[in-house]
């Protein structure tokens, strides 16, 4: 890989292969990919159906210009605004998170009249743009770690709310990496402030959408209701399509205020005809149910090795969303645990700065896998302990 630029780390180049959960190298060895890519493959790799609509549409049209989108963009919107409860709203179709993030973010400032939106400091909102930078002349970050197990009304103490127009959620803490979920009262208090002062909520679901958290979308697992939302990764099962929805009275205010975007994939015919089929088979495979089953399952796993070892100090998780933090250790790092389970076949995703193991397999995970996790980590744990 001498010709491609190392802007992050490098570890394997010799995958050709894939089928659902896992993955094969060019000298035919298998591995179980836990990381579902990078989060993105929630129905697997190379799934029949996503290939065969994949195959069907190439066959007749990929792109179109952004003055003409046809049937499959409306149809797709549709879907996803059945799915999200905005009725009569409306979507766009970009093709990639962070764009969709963006997109939301300079909409919402389109409409609001206040200089600040606010977000968690471990908010991971894109790779760039405002939503990226997170500057302190646009943005207030609240520290949730400051918070603690204080009062309500301590926590909410000092944010300025009359120079906030929007709050940007993002409901895993995923993003982040961390696997860290915000606490509901405190999500709520802050919505309802918002809301108070006639701001918009905006939330960002490119991780946590697509039955990621054992719903539809991670805002679900908190009693707020969206303006915007965000969606990418799942949507498009490894296919590079997201998405903006609206509520339809905020997609009127957008409309009317003149706001203009353009870029050369919106609304693909082929990205959207992907994302149709994807909440097909989310639907019709009632996966949803099944990854919130799966993911209860694994959690309790993770829960006895949190049990059985004090070397481990915190399993989380919600739905396929799943994290295991490690306490410090002079033996034992994440990266090392991450190195072993390599050898051995198995994709996980580490963060040295949280010092924690994180995985996110598809939905469609069978359980004999994650219980084979389990015992190889049970063994690394335990040979560290003694």
């Amino acid at each position: 890989m001498n010709h491609i630029l190392k802007c992050h780390d490098i570890v394997k180049t010799d995958f050709v292969c894939s089928e659902n959960c896992y993955l094969y190298d060019s000298q035919g060895k298998r591995y179980v990919d836990f990381e579902s890519g990078i989060w993105c493959t929630v129905l697997g790799h190379c799934h029949p159906r996503i290939n065969r609509v994949m195959e069907e549409q190439i066959e007749r049209v990929i792109h179109l210009g952004f003055r003409y989108p046809n049937s499959l963009a409306e149809d797709a919107a549709i879907d996803i605004l059945d799915i999200l409860g905005f009725d009569n709203g409306k979507c766009l179709f970009l093709s990639s998170g962070s764009e969709a993030v963006e997109f939301a973010v300079q909409a919402a400032r389109r409409l609001i009249e206040k200089p600040l939106l606010l977000t968690f400091s471990t908010s991971y909102l894109g790779a760039y743009g405002s939503a990226g930078r997170k500057s302190g002349q646009e943005w207030w970050l609240l520290d949730l770690d400051a918070c603690g197990q204080t009062e309500i009304n301590e926590c909410m103490q000092g944010i300025p709310f009359e120079d906030i127009g929007a709050f940007v959620f993002e409901p895993g803490g995923s993003g982040s990496a961390f696997v860290n979920f915000p606490p509901e009262r405190i999500v709520h208090e802050i919505a309802s402030r918002i809301k108070q002062e006639r701001g918009l909520i905006v939330v960002n679901e490119i991780t946590t959408g697509m039955g990621r958290t054992g719903k539809w979308f991670g805002f679900q697992h908190y009693d707020i209701q969206p303006d915007i939302v965000s969606l990418g990764k799942g949507l498009g099962n490894g296919y590079p399509v997201s998405a903006v929805a609206m509520q339809p009275e905020i997609a009127e205010k957008i409309e009317a205020s003149g706001f203009r975007y353009v870029q050369s994939h919106q609304n693909d015919p082929l990205g959207c005809r992907i994302a149709q089929e994807v909440i097909a088979v989310l639907h019709e495979d009632n996966l949803i149910q099944r990854g919130r089953e799966v993911g209860t399952f694994f959690l309790e796993g993770l829960i006895e090795l949190q049990d059985r070892y004090d070397l481990v100090k915190e399993a989380r998780g919600r739905g396929m969303l799943l994290g295991l933090e490690l306490q410090p250790h002079e033996n034992l790092t994440v990266q090392s645990i991450y190195a072993t389970l390599l050898e051995q076949g198995y994709l996980v995703g580490y963060y040295s700065a949280g010092n924690l193991l994180r995985f996110d397999p598809a939905l469609t995970i069978q359980i004999e896998n994650i219980t084979r996790l389990l015992e190889s980590l049970d063994k690394i744990l335990n040979k560290a302990s003694k």
